[in-house]
């Protein structure tokens, strides 16, 4: 238990932890450190009742790595109240970040989890999403570990959005209901990120991506027209395996194939193992309780000297600019 938790919000039954929106939202207080949980995991009730609390709250700073909400505490109208403090830059945050109204805190991934663990990246209260917790009190984080866990483990006053639909991901992705302080029971359609549409360019890559990848090699594959292009173009190949930080849609198709099998994988043999997923509803329940799938925290996932262990690892990922000056 982290210094400064209250101990008399963990030891509860699960049914004492239980509050309404209001009721869990009123316990944070002004300028504390908010973390929110990341990408198609983001607790989206919670947030929208934070957003509606603001006028009782300021100079709290909002802490996430990537969100696909609509992020309105980054609105210029709540500049007094929430500052944005982002690991990753997404659509929804570039603008408040280029008018200075966020910051951008340049960080490997990989390093991000013993930064929080430290102390040196502060956190007061995070919200996170999780499924309900199964006979043994354990809850999973479902699409989203990366740094999630980890901000769990160590924020002062943890507020879960207990939701039915996020599915149950099998790994190191679990929370045990004695470490949430309180539970807010909300079922809503976890968020979701389509496939990118196919143009003649990226499909035109991809075919030349695709003759550099031998069969039996480990992938790690990124986000956006080029890595799912390419996800496509590898449908001849063999026993292919994944170790990406990132899980996409495109590799379903593969494991369906018998492209992705992970059994000539060098580690983690015969598992997939990724950090965090991104796509519909499809890709939700292919991991929902999946053996083959196993999320890991960041720290694992992105970790060189993991990543080096494997042969024939090949990353896949899409730059939005190139400077070639």
């Amino acid at each position: 238990m982290k210094k400064g938790k209250s101990k008399d919000l963990r030891n509860r039954s699960y049914d004492d932890k239980k509050y309404s929106l209001k009721e869990a939202l009123n316990l944070i207080k002004t300028g504390d450190h908010i973390f929110i949980g990341s990408a198609c995991g983001e607790p989206q009730y919670l947030v929208k009742g934070l957003v509606e609390k603001a006028d009782h709250l300021a100079d709290n700073e909002i802490l996430h790595v990537h969100t696909l909400g609509v992020a309105p505490y980054a609105e210029p109208r709540y500049s007094d109240r929430f500052r944005l403090n982002a690991f990753f830059v997404g659509i929804n945050t570039r603008q408040a970040v280029a008018e200075g109204r966020a910051d951008y805190t340049p960080v490997f991934l990989s390093q991000l989890p013993k930064l929080i663990s430290s102390g040196m990246v502060s956190i007061d209260v995070a919200l996170i999403q999780v499924t309900p917790p199964d006979e043994y009190g354990f809850c999973s984080l479902g699409v989203s570990v990366e740094i999630t866990k980890t901000a769990a483990e160590n924020a002062k006053l943890v507020i879960a959005q207990v939701n039915r639909q996020m599915p149950r991901v099998l790994g190191d992705s679990f929370v045990h209901i004695n470490n949430i302080d309180v539970v807010v029971e909300y079922d809503e359609p976890i968020l979701e990120c389509p496939r990118h549409e196919k143009d003649i360019v990226s499909e035109r890559i991809a075919k030349h991506v695709s003759e550099l990848v031998d069969d039996d090699s480990t992938l790690q594959i990124g986000i956006g027209s080029i890595p799912d292009s390419v996800l496509d173009a590898l449908i001849n190949k063999k026993d292919l395996g994944i170790h990406t930080e990132l899980l996409t849609e495109g590799v379903v198709d593969l494991v369906e194939e018998g492209v992705v099998t992970c059994a000539k994988k060098t580690i983690n043999r015969g598992k997939i193992i990724a950090s965090f997923a991104m796509g519909t509803r499809r890709l939700y329940e292919f991991i929902d309780n999946n053996p083959m799938v196993e999320f890991y925290e960041s720290d694992y996932v992105n970790n060189p000297v993991v990543i080096s262990q494997h042969k024939k690892m090949v990353a896949i990922n899409q730059a939005l600019e190139i400077d070639l000056t």
